[in-house]
């Protein structure tokens, strides 16, 4: 009898230790529905980051917030569209957290989406492969976590937003303030590549100055686990132009004469990576080197290789890494666009006079962007083409054979923060501790945030804690966010600002 009551008295310690470290997760159900309503008036607002004009009514909406909660939130211009900076300060003494988000979204195109408008938010469900919509009244029940809320920028980035505004109005209302001074960043161009961003930290070094910045974007890990992600590659793009006749020529008189300028551009870019899709140019990969401390890390990772193959429906891979998760870890040459002529219907018996490819380069840390974009110059140079930085002059065309134009601007740089660094052991453990499992570690993430001059310039270090799912279909159509990751995230934010830093 009395091993029983050992035992017992062990399971009841035990699951009273795991509800304590949960402490937040009813709260954050209750006041994540109760926010439901304010987050599709919020997703009601247009936010192409390309239309000014709808950008204004965003940057109102989150001033008229962030004052409501007694931040005070001044306007930062820049030569394009302003930062907001908002500041909630409790005392000097205190360590001071700064929150890194962007309020603007990709252009959206209406047709290719399964609802009437893409701002005005929907409630679905899945029945097998598809998503239907079901009314808002089902967030009354039970099983709603697997729901999505589809609209754009659900996910990107609107979503942590609120989650973050939620937490904090909740800490309010109970009369509590959070555990360090406060300082949000919200951006309202980053889909544009936040061109003010750089200067906007020179600018304002002394205003925009932290401990510790937390990213609020992007998605947690397949698996659905709370994730860090300790770095991010950074971006540059090119565009590579090719000339064939100065107007498009019929095919029929002039093929097999009139050299075609989107089979010579075909062969520039093909030039560029070996069948094993790993890029030839020389210099490219300098300086990366993953030792066995990164391995380790990387190999902490839950492998995604198949659930990727399976989501995209691709049966191979490159192999600039062994893995997804080393394949990240390189800078990347990638072909984002390419056009020349007509196609489908509109189809026609011409030699174009131009092909045109966009290319992006994701950077990391061990990249110098100059010295990658100016590999690819000398490349085309190698394979025999002209380059040139502008249009070519008539004199040019006519004494000059195979021309490319080439144009290219460096974004941001790529930034990482380590992994054993004492602001990232102190939110591993935070996280571990509140749900008694250590989260995923992610060194490099794949995509970019333009937020390295905060590293580089202001020596703040970084760490991302994405919220949303991981196939919420950002920058594409029919953007998504799952309600569970949604209730989850204002939980994982209620954790974060209570917790001594």
């Amino acid at each position: 009898m009395k091993s029983f009551f050992n035992i017992a008295l062990v399971l009841i310690c035990c699951f009273s230790n795991l509800n304590a470290q949960r402490k937040f997760e009813a709260t954050a159900r209750t006041i994540g529905l109760e926010s439901i309503e304010k987050f599709k008036s919020f997703l009601a607002l247009p936010n192409d980051a390309a239309k000014q004009d709808d950008i204004k009514y965003n940057i109102s909406w989150a001033k008229s917030e962030l004052e409501a909660l007694g931040f005070e939130v001044n306007t930062l211009e820049t030569s394009a569209l302003p930062l907001l900076l908002a500041n909630l300060s409790l005392k000097k003494s205190k360590p001071t957290l700064a929150f890194y988000m962007h309020l603007d979204g990709q252009a959206v195109d209406g047709t290719k989406w399964n609802q009437k408008d893409p701002y005005t938010a929907v409630l679905k469900s899945k029945n097998g492969t598809e998503f239907n919509p079901i009314s808002w009244d089902n967030l009354k029940g039970q099983e709603i976590d697997d729901y999505r809320i589809f609209a754009r920028s659900s996910a990107d980035d609107k979503g942590p937003f609120v989650m973050l505004l939620t937490a904090l109005n909740h800490l309010k209302k109970e009369g509590k303030s959070a555990a360090y001074n406060i300082k949000l960043i919200l951006d309202f161009e980053e889909e544009q590549s936040s061109p003010g961003l750089p200067e906007a930290v020179k600018k304002y070094k002394d205003q925009l100055t932290a401990d510790l910045l937390l990213i609020l974007d992007g998605p947690v890990h397949s698996s659905g686990k709370p994730t860090l992600v300790f770095g991010n590659r950074g971006i540059a793009a090119l565009t590579l132009t090719a000339f064939g006749p100065i107007v498009p020529q019929h095919s029929g008189h002039y093929g097999n004469y009139i050299p075609n300028p989107a089979l010579e551009l075909s062969k520039a870019l093909a030039s560029m990576k070996d069948n094993q899709g790993r890029v030839v140019i020389p210099g490219f990969y300098d300086g990366i080197s993953l030792d066995a401390a990164t391995k380790k890390i990387l190999e902490g990772v839950p492998t995604e290789d198949m659930a990727i193959k399976e989501r995209t429906q691709t049966k191979s891979n490159d192999r600039v890494g062994n893995t997804y998760q080393e394949s990240i870890q390189f800078p990347s040459l990638n072909i984002r666009g390419l056009q020349s002529g007509w196609v489908g219907d509109e189809a026609r018996t011409i030699i174009p006079a131009t092909a045109t490819a966009e290319l992006d380069i994701r950077l990391v840390v061990e990249s110098d962007p100059y010295k990658l974009i100016d590999g690819v110059k000398i490349h085309l140079i190698n394979q025999g083409f002209t380059v040139l930085d502008h249009q070519p002059t008539k004199e040019e065309r006519m004494s000059q054979d195979r021309i490319i134009q080439m144009t290219s601007n460096v974004a941001y740089p790529a930034f990482r923060t380590a992994t054993q660094s004492k602001e990232g052991k102190w939110l591993s453990a935070l996280l571990t501790d509140y749900y008694n499992e250590k989260p995923i570690i992610i060194r490099t993430s794949g995509g970019s945030v333009p937020i390295s001059p905060f590293v580089s310039e202001l020596g703040v270090p970084a760490i991302g804690v994405p919220t949303v799912n991981l196939d919420n279909n950002q920058h594409s159509p029919n953007e998504n966010l799952r309600v569970g990751n949604y209730l989850t995230g204002i939980e994982s934010f209620l954790a974060i600002l209570t917790s001594k830093f």
